[in-house]
């Protein structure tokens, strides 16, 4: 079947909110080198991607937001031979997911996983390469140390305490609510705890005998930047996902008394060498736990043209797992 000329996609028209997203119709975009083209059944919607409609369009590498898709392989650029056309795969993209065909680099592509759906596996590459990352490569984590995670019922987070547990790790998560509690626990979190209404840092301690943890990953900015210390074990690491809205200035008195890292990153930056270099170890040691031990959780999906719709959802923060669209 001969491929359309054009394609619907959803453009970040300004900096605003939700109302920015535009559905357009474009051109279609053609794979290059080392590139494949994907025909979209399902794209992930992350916080990234909210900060990116907030700021100026013109700042990333296309103005169609979207940084994880599923679907079949429809073409290949010069230089693949990994993948084949009609192949099912999930891909981490630099943008452009939002869209009904997506090109994505064939070093950070994975198969979708034997018994997943399209919409599941759509769910899996930004969660589970940021997990990798931020775990292993910037955190730094090593066998039997434990973790915090703000946010353990995000997408990051569902999928990371599922991952920890799978991989023998203690793990602890703060959630806004009981409800989330309850699914945080479900995915694997040793003790969950309501933000709300408990002291995290009293229930670490208590929890790890005052040791602490060893990693905390952090979604929510300055805003625990000296109880995530005082969280923390000796010579523990803090990795931060996001800026936050606030200032962040974290007491230097305690992070030399505890001899802690404050580190911080962003994955959308990193090279695709180093990305494929992450999907060869996920293929490795997390494909063989998808499904058996391994689930992404889905909270609820958009038609593509309601991609705003999806960003007001998101930023309701009240859904548990990942929020797709569907072109």
């Amino acid at each position: 079947m001969p491929l359309p000329a054009r394609q619907l996609a959803v453009l970040h028209t300004a900096a605003g909110g939700p109302e920015v997203l535009q559905p357009v119709e474009q051109p279609l975009p053609v794979p290059g080198a080392g590139e494949i083209l994907v025909r979209v059944a399902a794209a992930g919607v992350n916080r990234h991607d909210v900060g990116q409609r907030r700021r100026a369009p013109g700042g990333e590498r296309t103005d169609v937001p979207g940084l994880e898709v599923a679907g079949e392989v429809i073409a290949l650029g010069d230089g693949v031979t990994e993948w084949q056309p009609g192949e099912r795969v999930c891909a981490l993209v630099d943008g452009g997911g939002y869209a009904q065909y997506a090109v994505a680099p064939a070093a950070n592509t994975l198969p979708v996983p034997a018994g997943f759906s399209d919409l599941e596996a759509a769910a899996l590459p930004e969660a589970l390469f940021t997990c990798w990352y931020n775990f292993f490569d910037v955190g730094r984590l090593q066998p039997g140390e434990h973790v915090l995670i703000h946010g353990g019922t995000s997408g990051v987070g569902s999928i990371g305490l599922q991952l920890l547990a799978a991989l023998g790790h203690e793990a602890y998560a703060t959630c806004g609510d009981d409800r989330k509690c309850a699914a945080a626990r479900g995915f694997g979190a040793k003790r969950a705890i309501n933000y709300r209404t408990e002291d995290f840092v009293a229930v670490v301690r208590a929890e790890t005998a005052g040791r602490g943890v060893d990693l905390v990953l952090d979604m929510a900015g300055g805003a625990y930047a000296e109880a995530n210390l005082d969280a923390l074990a000796f010579g523990g690491r803090i990795v931060h996902l996001s800026p936050g809205s606030g200032g962040f200035c974290p007491p230097l008195a305690k992070i030399m008394a505890k001899r802690a890292c404050v580190t911080g990153s962003r994955l959308r930056p990193v090279s695709v060498a180093d990305k494929a270099r992450m999907a060869a170890d996920l293929r490795r040691v997390v494909w063989p736990l998808l499904g058996a031990r391994i689930r992404p959780v889905i909270d609820a999906t958009f038609p593509l043209a309601e991609a705003a719709e999806a960003h007001r959802a998101m930023e309701r923060g009240a859904h548990i797992g990942k929020i797709l669209l569907l072109p």
